[in-house]
């Protein structure tokens, strides 16, 4: 059995939005900037799709700018909020220390600048509070970014009251939404916020191309420079056909929603139930609060690489920390921002499956897991110190 149980990493295109990317690689492939007719249909359909996506997110068409990913969304939101500040004389900026390394990167190449950045405690259920944003902010404060769902322990941030305590205090808020997108409902008036990041991958579409909602009072400052494709706001050809995937990935997640997170989520909540059954081990991340596909365990006294590596051995395609960083040896950023030690945060294990995945397929999951921590465990002279009592158990 071949089980593919990563899918916060990416996600297998849909058939349908394979279907939807093939007339603009076809018949329609005239340059949307183009006067003449090939190209002006193809503008004409690039505006259709900019409209079905800011309906799908509650805003105007115009608040919709096509990116090339989450990355690069994140980044020209970060760094346009910073510099409207820098204008007014606000250079402070806050977050949480548990971002991914495209906000996180961001604001660390902006303090090179002289911006200062706090960045908020995570709770060990890896929650921030509307509180701590309300308590952090300053005078000088220009921005608040925030991700809605965390990519490596699914928590689901109370992003509409952090929404709304920027807005009292006039701070831009920003979120990185990129694990969010096509698993929770986003209305971006409802939740009050002023910039968003989407990434098409996460949901059925196609790699390398994204959404950066952008509230319209907000004056983006350009990234890459040259034409004036995207009001003048992204240089670059569109990528009609990647366009096409992605708003037709993510209206079938809308469309699905509630249907598709009835059945992750008890699929989930079995999968949690299972892991839970190995003797010191811990679910990261709120068990209520996190997105309907996410698992995140540490298992005490192994290493998150061999379990990963034995596990692929099985079948399982997992990870062990975000999948930007899983050449690295260093333990997540993410599960040492919620409290857990170095010794604990190396035996992690990230699973996201999602509505393809089948019950039959979490059970394999379950027993797949306990054999390999049973077998690596067995092998390991820290599990035997641990069982012997030359050492304390951290995990009980």
């Amino acid at each position: 059995m071949k089980i593919y149980a990563d899918n916060a990493a990416t996600t297998k295109m849909s058939k349908r939005a394979i279907e939807a990317m093939i007339p603009y690689m076809d018949t329609v492939y005239g340059n949307p900037s183009s006067l003449y007719s090939f190209g002006q249909e193809a503008k004409e359909a690039l505006e259709g799709f900019r409209q079905r996506a800011a309906d799908i997110i509650g805003c105007e068409a115009r608040e919709i700018l096509f990116t090339s990913g989450g990355s690069e969304a994140d980044n020209q939101a970060i760094i346009t909020a910073a510099h409207l500040g820098e204008k007014k004389g606000k250079k402070h900026i806050i977050s949480t220390a548990f971002e991914h390394h495209a906000v996180l990167h961001t604001l660390k190449k902006l303090e090179k600048e002289g911006f200062e950045v706090t960045l908020l405690d995570v709770h060990e259920n890896g929650l921030v509070t509307a509180q701590q944003v309300a308590d952090a902010i300053r005078e000088d404060t220009a921005l608040v970014t925030i991700m809605f769902a965390n990519n490596e322990i699914g928590t689901i941030q109370p992003i509409a009251e952090i929404g709304k305590v920027c807005r009292e205090k006039g701070v831009i808020f920003h979120t990185d939404a990129v694990q969010a997108a096509g698993h929770i409902r986003i209305n971006v008036i409802e939740q009050n916020i002023d910039m968003l990041s989407i990434s098409a991958h996460k949901f059925h579409g196609p790699k390398g191309i994204g959404i950066l909602y952008s509230k319209k009072s907000i004056r983006l400052e350009n990234l890459i420079e040259g034409g004036a494709q995207e009001r003048g706001k992204r240089a670059g050809t569109e990528n009609l056909a990647a366009i096409a995937g992605m708003v037709t990935a993510l209206e079938d997640a809308v469309n699905n929603l509630d249907e598709n997170t009835a059945k992750v989520t008890k699929l989930r909540d079995r999968l949690i139930e299972g892991l839970n059954e190995i003797p010191h081990s811990i679910l990261n991340g709120d068990a209520v609060s996190r997105l309907p596909g996410n698992v995140n365990f540490c298992f005490e006294g192994i290493e998150g690489e061999s379990l990963l590596l034995l596990l692929d051995d099985k079948g399982v395609a997992a990870s062990s920390g975000s999948a930007c960083t899983s050449g690295s040896l260093d333990p997540s950023h993410v599960l040492l921002a919620i409290g857990r030690v170095h010794d604990v945060a190396h035996g992690s294990l990230r699973l996201s499956i999602n509505e393809e995945t089948t019950a039959e397929e979490v059970e394999y999951i379950i027993t797949a897991v306990k054999d390999v921590v049973s077998l690596l465990r067995g092998m390991s002279p820290v599990w035997r110190n641990l069982m012997e009592g030359k050492q304390k158990f951290i995990l009980e």
